[in-house]
């Protein structure tokens, strides 16, 4: 049963067709004008979020994408595939790739660190692998994992990389020491995604057990751990705030955590299957989504725009009794209300001719109660 949606709710406001298979993976450019999307019909689609924009299909992967991220300043969009390459992109019509093969088996996740001049990626080869981006050289491996490496992500500053994989645990790698200083194991399944808070402090990882676990890898204790998905837990983006994390589950459903409060503030529904890609814009204010059902939405956010404690206050009556506190469910009003099917622009991927595509860099604070915050339903 949906309840009456009031305007600090999230809301769907776009809905792009373009994909013809499961979306894996999105990332928002950092000027918040593009959206990258990978799928496993095998090509990267750039949407223009501009109005009547075109979007451009980038085709040469042969296989499965597995992750896509932009460069810190936009000039350059990384993609990772089951064809153990990763591709860089520009993300313009001019669009060519450049190509390097990273691993010997699956590349399952790629990202840039945050000052642009390295790449981190993980394989079905049980590695992770740091990369030099200008010269797209090799510099190092991290190998302690016993099983497929799922997500490899760096720090905020880029002196750590956590990763994740089949062998259900999570570890913490030292950049310069290039040993691994720390283990999070305590997974029922495989550990599926691992990401870092805005401020480096913490790092959350999801898992197929269903949960959702954050920790303060200062105290190396665990924090936060959420049951709120009916099946694994897939994927999952903070906010740049850090205030909330989005969750996307195989349960199709996504979820929003307060992370202040500790509680589960709404479920979203549009998707139909597995939610396999959810990811918060660099600013906070839209959040894009895509499954099993090759769709992608944009979703904007509007609950980070309203004095949180307002926010509640006007909740209260709707707030269900049972346990974990719940705003409420959103079920979008229409799959439909914005098309993006105004053309495509198809690009096959040969030599890269990079060009620059102007930033505004967006605010970001630091988890500002981390130390506060209370453990929930951990025995």
């Amino acid at each position: 049963h949906a309840l009456p949606c009031s305007p600090e709710d999230p809301t769907l406001e776009r809905h792009f067709k373009g994909h013809k298979d499961v979306v894996s993976c999105a990332d928002f450019s950092p000027n918040n004008k593009q959206l990258a999307t990978g799928s496993c019909d095998k090509n990267l689609m750039i949407w223009n979020l501009t109005p009547k924009a075109r979007a451009f299909r980038f085709v040469g992967h042969t296989d499965i994408i597995t992750g896509v991220h932009f460069s810190p300043n936009g000039s350059l969009v990384a993609s990772s595939s089951r064809d153990q390459t990763v591709r860089l992109w520009t993300p313009s019509i001019k669009g060519e790739s450049t190509v390097f093969k990273a691993h010997t088996a699956s590349v399952r996740s790629v990202q840039f660190s945050s000052d642009g001049q390295r790449l981190v990626t993980a394989s079905d080869d049980k590695s992770v692998k740091v990369w030099g981006v200008e010269r797209k050289k090799f510099l190092y491996s991290l190998n302690r994992h016993t099983n497929w490496v799922r997500c490899a992500r760096f720090s905020p500053d880029g002196r750590l990389v956590a990763s994740c994989g089949d062998d259900r645990t999570v570890r913490l790698w030292d950049t310069s020491s290039r040993q691994c200083i720390n283990i999070f194991t305590d997974y029922g399944g495989s550990a599926t995604f691992v990401d870092f808070n805005s401020s480096g402090t913490c790092i959350a990882s999801s898992g197929a057990d269903n949960t959702l676990k954050i920790w303060d890898i200062r105290t190396n204790k665990l924090i936060q751990h959420y049951i709120v998905h009916s099946a694994g837990v897939n994927c999952f983006s903070f906010h740049p705030s850090g205030n909330y994390l989005i969750s996307g589950s195989s349960d199709s459903t996504m979820k929003i955590l307060d992370l202040l409060e500790g509680r589960l503030i709404y479920t979203l529904h549009g998707h139909k299957g597995p939610v396999l890609a959810v990811a918060f814009s660099r600013d906070g204010d839209l959040f894009a989504s895509g499954g099993a059902d090759s769709q992608v939405l944009m979703w904007k956010t509007n609950f980070d725009s309203l004095n949180y404690k307002v926010l509640l206050s006007r909740h209260r009556k709707r707030v269900t009794p049972d346990p974990p506190p719940h705003l409420m469910d959103i079920y979008p009003r229409s799959h439909h209300r914005h098309s993006a099917q105004n053309g495509t622009v198809e690009v096959s991927g040969h030599n890269c001719t990079a060009t620059t595509i102007p930033m505004c860099i967006s605010n970001s604070t630091d988890f500002p109660l981390w130390g506060r915050y209370r453990v929930n339903t951990v025995n």
